[in-house]
């Protein structure tokens, strides 16, 4: 049945390809046919899987970059198609009929709930976790309960956890994986860092003994430095620590080597960490790592940027209150007069449950520098509330037509912000390719 799956999802995906289309078709159709496809192919190179909350598409591209420059033949689900079909499709496709991957090393973004049977069915060398947050209740649960099916995934790991340092609830994972070997990833205390955290905060409890968690400083959320008041869980010793130079100029440094990250954010100066963590493990070249940061092709809707008439046009992903936290606090860096676009949907990829844009701090866009808001989206009106809940008294618009909403955006004659949650990214973005192609 494995020849037969192979052959099925190789000629599904040509047939894909021949029509533009791509996608995790074919690997669904693999599965189908062969549940155990997976485990079935030969794999003779390091497999590499990135899950977490946050960031798992632009590290899990970074690090297939890196590899790359290196002269390694990578294959990675470089589009975020990160469930097991998408994975499937990936693999397969680079399969020969001997079931022989052809690679020599394999890069995964991995959606969480999805670690489970990727884990059963591959020989994984390297997992890299980003971070936990709580994110899509309705589908992902709670925070606990998603955390407790990966670390049941990894009881019988013996390859190396890649992990964030600075999360306690990722460096939980390795009390639960004790043949793993661990690399913690970190950044030290930097300007923005504080004391004390008012943001939405999934790291007050030890998950050893149930005991307050307390905190030296906080890099954001529940992200820093942290020890158990009831027992000896704490902040491990980083094996790759990163050094903030400047945020705003996006630089920072590791082993005496100034690093550039390829967006803003602090957050994403963790991301870079992840991929200098996993070169260190692989000895790849600092100067591939650079190439990697320097050259990488920002997915979309992160913190992508256009130029529209003139004006900076900037678009970004938001699907949680720390991943939007972050992204308020890169636009609340921008100090010039800008126009702030925000698309909320509820579709089943976004979450039913909104009730997240109430732990976001949207109260950052409210600042003399705001000319306007427009707000759009299945949900624009419960936004249009949050944001009067938020004291904000500015111009605001409220288009249902997503069309209108983005005409109206373009007329600014500012800086221009575009927030989306995940079923209103592609959209927004193809509104604004369209223009920009007729401009």
């Amino acid at each position: 049945m494995t020849s037969i799956a192979i052959l099925i999802t190789k000629l599904s995906s040509f047939l894909l390809h021949l029509i533009h289309r791509g996608g995790s078709l074919p690997g669904s159709i693999g599965l189908r046919i062969n549940p155990s496809l997976l485990k079935n192919l030969k794999i003779s190179c390091p497999v590499i899987l990135v899950t977490g909350t946050n960031g798992k598409t632009s590290t899990s591209n970074m690090i297939a970059d890196m590899f790359e420059h290196a002269g390694y033949r990578v294959i990675n689900n470089r589009k975020g198609d990160n469930l097991k079909e998408g994975i499937t499709t990936a693999l397969v496709t680079n399969t020969g009929w001997n079931r022989k991957v052809k690679a020599d090393a394999i890069v995964l973004e991995v959606d969480e709930l999805n670690i489970p049977f990727i884990m059963k069915n591959l020989k994984v060398d390297a997992l890299v976790v980003t971070n936990f947050f709580r994110d899509q209740l309705d589908r992902a649960r709670e925070m606990e309960q998603l955390i407790v099916k990966i670390e049941q995934a990894i009881h019988d790991f013996k390859g190396t956890l890649v992990l964030n340092g600075n999360d306690p609830n990722v460096v939980r994972l390795k009390d639960a994986a004790l043949q793993a070997s661990a690399v913690y990833f970190g950044m030290e205390q930097c300007i923005s860092s504080s004391k004390e955290t008012k943001e939405a905060s999934e790291g007050k409890f030890c998950p050893r003994c149930g005991n307050r968690l307390t905190y030296d400083y906080y890099q954001y959320s529940h992200i820093g430095y942290f020890q158990c008041t009831g027992c000896d869980f704490h902040t491990p010793n980083i094996d790759a620590l990163g050094i903030v130079i400047d945020i705003p100029s996006k630089r920072f440094e590791f082993n005496g080597k100034t690093y550039q990250a390829p967006q803003g954010g602090l957050y994403t100066m963790y991301n870079c960490m992840a991929v200098i963590a996993i070169a260190t493990l692989y000895h790849i070249d600092s100067s591939y790592i650079a190439k990697a940061f320097q050259e990488i092709k920002v997915p979309d809707g992160r913190n992508e940027a256009f130029t529209y008439q003139g004006h900076s046009l900037v678009l970004n992903l938001v699907k949680n209150p720390t991943g939007a936290n972050e992204v308020m606090k890169v636009i609340e860096e921008d100090h010039s007069k800008k126009t702030i676009m925000i698309v909320l949907n509820d579709n089943a990829q976004d979450g039913t449950d909104v009730s997240w844009i109430y732990d976001t701090f949207f109260e950052k866009l409210i600042c003399e520098e705001t000319c306007k808001m427009i707000i759009s989206g299945t949900r624009c009106y419960d936004m249009a509330l949050r944001l009067k809940y938020g004291n904000y008294h500015g111009e605001l618009e409220i288009h249902e037509n997503l069309k209108d909403a983005v005409d109206a955006l373009l007329k600014a004659d500012t800086t221009m912000y575009a927030i989306a949650t995940y079923t209103a990214l592609q959209p927004v973005r193809n509104l604004f390719v369209s223009r920009l192609k007729s401009e």
